[in-house]
């Protein structure tokens, strides 16, 4: 029996490469060096002078332009002695071609922006009172650098936030610190609590008071639902102080104009409270037997985010820019 003969798989024809196809787009499957040959060659009047402008040999000019001849079925040139000239198709293709050039350099100039930062999309998931009194101060130095980048700003509570960023619905967090192994945290700064009142409250001449003190005074919270009402309220219990009233509003602004009004104290973010007391609007009282209290504030990242890149690199440096780490207390 003679021996079986293992079939060759067939050779690919000469001078074709192996490997990927080359770029085309287009209902004829045009390759974009064919076009960029076709614009080049349309514009010089002559194929060798081109290619010099191509940087290309000039039989590989040719070949360019033939096989896009080929593909559209249509002679595109008359070739002469003294150069080369547009046919009636190759004038008819001119603008359209013109065209599609135009519109991919856009395209990687668009693309080489939104990598820079420089355009794109950027979303933001905020706490109450970092987007109401931190965040615009961010946003306006990062608009100025980045005109191009669309903002879109969601505020929640820090648990709401961390699944904003859990379920991708914003890019970055900027949130108290929450425990979370799908989540990437760091510092970026940290909120004192301070006592405030009106200049015109009797505490406010001492600028002091002990935490007793507050057991004989109208205390004003805010937002029971956020963690800065059950930080006051663990301070208050942890000392065994009673207030003799207390007011709750259900925002910062809202306590602020209390005070304001002469309705009470309020333990209060710093950064809440500082265009109040650079206006004088509001005093603060240091309580001599409390220590410090800081609520940090974080930047939130899934995970598996990868490298920041764009826009969301480029307001990450905007941050470190601005050194928030001094805003309401060292981080």
């Amino acid at each position: 029996m003679p021996e079986a003969k293992t079939a060759r798989a067939p050779r690919p024809p000469r001078g074709r490469r192996r490997g990927r196809p080359p770029q085309t787009f287009g209902d004829g499957a045009l390759a974009l060096p064919q076009v960029e040959a076709f614009v080049e060659t349309a514009g010089a009047g002559s194929i060798s002078r081109a290619a010099r402008n191509l940087h290309v040999t000039q039989p590989a000019l040719t070949a360019r332009v033939l096989r896009l001849e080929e593909s559209l079925g249509a002679q595109l040139f008359v070739r002469g002695r003294t150069g080369t000239r547009l046919t009636d198709a190759g004038r008819m293709l001119v603008p359209y071609a013109e065209r599609a050039l135009a519109a991919l350099n856009q395209g990687r100039e668009a693309v080489a922006e939104v990598t820079r930062g420089s355009a794109g999309q950027l979303t933001i998931g905020a706490a109450p009172a970092v987007s109401s009194y931190v965040l615009p101060a961010v946003l306006r130095k990062f608009q100025a650098l980045h005109p191009r980048v669309q903002l879109s700003v969601r505020s929640g509570h820090s648990e709401e936030i961390l699944e904003l960023v859990l379920r991708e619905e914003v890019e970055i967090g900027l949130m108290r610190p929450l425990r979370h192994p799908d989540l990437e945290v760091r510092p970026l700064y940290a909120d004192e609590l301070v006592l405030v009142v009106s200049p015109s409250h009797a505490l406010a001449s001492g600028g002091q008071i002990e935490m007793a003190e507050l057991a004989t005074e109208h205390l004003i919270l805010f937002d029971r639902t956020s963690s800065y009402h059950e930080l006051t309220s663990s301070i208050l219990r942890e000392a065994g102080i009673r207030p003799r009233g207390l007011i709750e509003v259900d925002n910062v602004d809202a306590a602020k104009r209390m005070v304001e009004e002469g309705l009470g104290a309020a333990l209060l973010p710093r950064t809440s409270v500082s265009d109040g007391l650079q206006e004088g609007r509001l005093a603060v009282v240091s309580i001599t037997d409390m220590a410090p209290v800081r609520r940090r504030i974080v930047i939130a990242r899934r995970r598996d985010a990868g490298e920041p890149t764009g826009a969301v690199a480029a307001f990450l440096r905007t941050l470190d820019e601005l050194h928030l780490e001094g805003h309401g207390g060292p981080a």
